[in-house]
């Protein structure tokens, strides 16, 4: 069975100063239609430039140097700017980080949906309206009709990002690309938009990419997880066999960073020391050998991804060789 999404050694590069820096270097990844994926790591691992070169997004200075991207069987990179538009937003859609940049501030909320609902379904301004008033029934705003009138700056975070989430499934989506969609929001509303996007996923047999630093998140919302390191994929596995037996030290220090129902009484938790390196693209051997306590003389080699078992691979020759 051939995948929604494929992603093959995708490689992406900003302009700077001294030279081309790789932000993502040869990221491979596929997700299957209604699949939940986690793209999990810290601040400036390249999982938002991942994101953002999936969509042709990058802007100015940024560019994919490398790579596929194959969407229903077609190249999401070699093909025409009006295929793309057609795509983008219609079949493939995002929800950024900040819903108060991404909403623009001169226009009222009404127009901005039915805008985008328009642009790809050909509906008339009356119907366009009556899904725009629905589909913000459906994100659960408590008076559509009103908030269709207003601009975003005059609503809450929460309620703006609600807004975007109704941008986004508009036009009824086959994937979502969610990038850390709760980084602003209390704790309270966090929890109510995630549970959102979890039963519009399940009520549209949607699929989704979910980018995030947040490993609670990860574990309520995954089907697989790929854990991002220094614009690599270093851990790929099952949401529930990487939380079981993660194996990269990356990977169990950032679990070991978050509270758990399990802990015991004196467990105490652990700050991962150090932090992402800049021009990552630079180090020849493992990325993270610099903050790994278990960091040998094989670390200054190049280390590639292994299988460990069906659907499990591992950026670490010693986590590969290790005993299950």
């Amino acid at each position: 069975m051939s995948h929604l999404l494929e992603v093959q050694n995708l490689t992406a590069a900003f302009a700077q100063e001294q030279g081309a820096s790789i932000s993502v270097d040869h990221v491979s990844f596929y997700v299957d239609q209604g699949e939940v994926v986690c793209l999990v790591g810290e601040s400036g691992c390249g999982k938002s430039v991942t994101s953002l070169s999936l969509m042709g997004l990058l802007g100015k200075g940024g560019a994919v140097i490398d790579g596929s991207v194959f969407f229903e069987g077609k190249d999401l990179l070699r093909m025409p700017q009006a295929e793309l538009d057609r795509i983008r937003g219609n079949e493939l859609t995002m929800i950024f980080q900040d819903p108060l940049t991404s909403l623009n501030p001169v226009f009222t909320v009404g127009n901005q949906i039915t805008e985008s609902i328009r642009a790809h379904t050909g509906l008339s301004k009356k119907e366009a309206k009556e899904r725009a008033l629905g589909l913000l029934s459906q994100v659960g705003m408590p008076d559509a009709k009103e908030t269709m009138k207003k601009y975003p700056h005059t609503l809450s975070g929460g309620m703006r990002q609600r807004i975007m989430i109704a941008i986004a499934l508009s036009c009824n989506p086959r994937l979502l690309i969610a990038d850390e969609p709760t980084t602003a929001l209390d704790v309270t509303i966090q929890a109510q938009i995630m549970e959102l996007l979890k039963k519009l996923r399940q009520d549209r047999n949607m699929s989704m990419i979910l980018i995030t630093h947040d490993i609670g998140l990860v574990a309520n919302m995954a089907d697989r997880v790929l854990v991002m390191y220094a614009g690599q994929i270093i851990e790929d596995a099952p949401a529930d066999r990487l939380f079981a037996q993660p194996k990269h030290p990356y990977t169990r220090a950032l679990l070991n960073t978050v509270p758990t129902i399990r802990d015991r009484d004196r467990r105490k938790l652990q700050a991962i020391s150090g932090i992402v390196p800049e021009r990552y693209d630079k180090i020849t051997g493992c990325r993270f050998a610099d903050r790994c306590p278990y960091r040998t003389d094989a670390c200054s080699a190049p280390q590639k991804l292994y299988a460990l078992s069906a659907g499990h691979t591992v950026r670490c020759a010693a986590a590969a060789n290790s005993p299950a």
